[in-house]
C-alpha cells in the first residue's frame, strides 16, 4: 500500500478534509485527516492496519513481541495492527499529563515493542509515548503510523514506518495565509471539540 492508496481510503471514506482547521498542536491548516471518520469501517480499518503490520514486520525483521498506542485517538489501529501481528496490545494513557501504562499492563524488561501511532503531525504524542514504553521497560522497535503529514520534519529516536507521507503545511495562529484569513476555524480532533474557534 502506497501513499496514494492510503489517501484514497481517507477520502472515500470522507475523512481527508479541507476548510481551516486548528490542530491538537495549536498550528492551523488547511488540510484535515479525521482518522475517526475512518475508524467507522471495521474493513477499511482492517485493511489499513494490515498494511501497517506488514510493513512494520518487514523494516523491523519480525522482532515485534508487543504493540503499544498513545490513548485514546489510537487505540483501534493499535489493537488492530496487535492483531493483524499477532501480538498482545497495551495502551498508555495520560495520568498528571504523562503517558503512563496503567489498567494493569506491563511490559517486559527489553521486550520487543511497536508503537502504532494513527497520524504524525508534530510528533509530540508519539515521542511521549515512546518515552513511556521505554520507562516501563521495553525496547521500542518502530513507530508506525497511517500518515506522516510532517513530510519527514518530525523527528524521533526510533524507526518511522509510515505507510503515507503527506507535507501539509501548518502556521501559527498569528501567521495565518491570506486563503485562511477569513474563514472560520474549526477545532476538530480529541483535544477540543468540533466547533467554531
Amino acid at each position: 500500500m502506497n501513499t496514494a492508496d492510503v489517501l484514497k481510503e481517507f477520502e472515500e471514506a470522507g475523512a481527508l478534509m479541507r476548510g481551516h482547521f486548528i490542530l491538537s498542536s495549536g498550528l492551523h491548516s488547511d488540510t484535515y485527516l479525521n482518522k475517526s471518520i475512518v475508524s467507522m469501517y471495521p474493513d477499511r480499518t482492517a485493511k489499513l492496519c494490515k498494511a501497517l503490520a506488514e510493513k512494520a514486520r518487514a523494516e523491523t525483521g519480525g522482532e515485534i513481541e508487543y504493540v503499544i498506542s498513545p490513548a485514546m485517538g489510537a487505540i483501534i489501529y493499535g489493537y488492530e495492527t496487535a492483531r493483524w501481528l499477532g501480538a498482545p496490545f497495551m495502551f498508555v494513557e495520560r495520568v498528571d499529563g504523562e503517558f503512563q501504562l496503567r489498567r494493569g499492563f506491563s511490559v517486559p524488561k527489553g521486550a520487543k515493542v511497536l508503537v502504532v501511532e494513527d497520524i504524525v503531525s508534530t510528533g509530540l504524542s508519539a515521542r511521549e509515548a515512546i518515552a513511556a514504553v521505554r520507562k516501563a521497560g521495553g525496547e521500542v522497535v518502530a513507530l508506525a503510523c497511517f500518515i506522516d503529514r510532517s513530510g519527514g520534519a518530525a523527528k524521533f529516536d526510533a524507526p518511522l514506518v509510515a505507510l503515507a507521507e503527506l507535507n501539509v503545511e501548518a502556521w501559527p495562529a498569528d501567521k495565518l495565509p491570506a486563503h485562511l484569513a477569513d474563514i472560520p476555524a474549526v477545532k476538530p480532533g480529541s483535544r477540543g471539540v468540533s466547533q467554531s474557534a
